[in-house]
């Protein structure tokens, strides 16, 4: 049988062979892990982004562009985020791995 696509998880063990594109992908860890966070709350509370936006007095769009990764929003909007999802921001630093030397 002839495989018509490529799993993304193949894809990306592919890609991540390439020094460049591990680096890149790297430096993006904060925003992805930001993005994923705010989805994470949404869904733990059960809501869409609509309702979000609402509750925060914006709209989905603004929603989806802070779930998207695309902004780094204010501490002010991630607060208002949180209290509109019912969960509660936290805010850490992580020291930086050494590298291997």
């Amino acid at each position: 049988m002839k495989r018509t696509f490529i799993p993304v998880a193949e894809s990306f063990a592919q890609w991540k062979k390439d020094p460049e594109y591990a680096a890149a992908y790297a430096a993006l860890e904060g925003e992805f892990a930001l993005a994923s966070s705010l989805i994470q709350a949404r869904s733990e509370a059960d809501m869409t982004q609509e309702q979000v936006a609402r509750a925060m007095g914006t709209t989905q769009a603004v929603v989806a562009r802070l779930e998207g990764g695309k902004v780094l929003p204010s501490t002010r909007t991630l607060e208002r985020f949180a209290k509109a999802t019912r969960s509660r921001l936290r805010i850490t630093f992580e020291p930086q791995h050494k590298a291997v030397r």
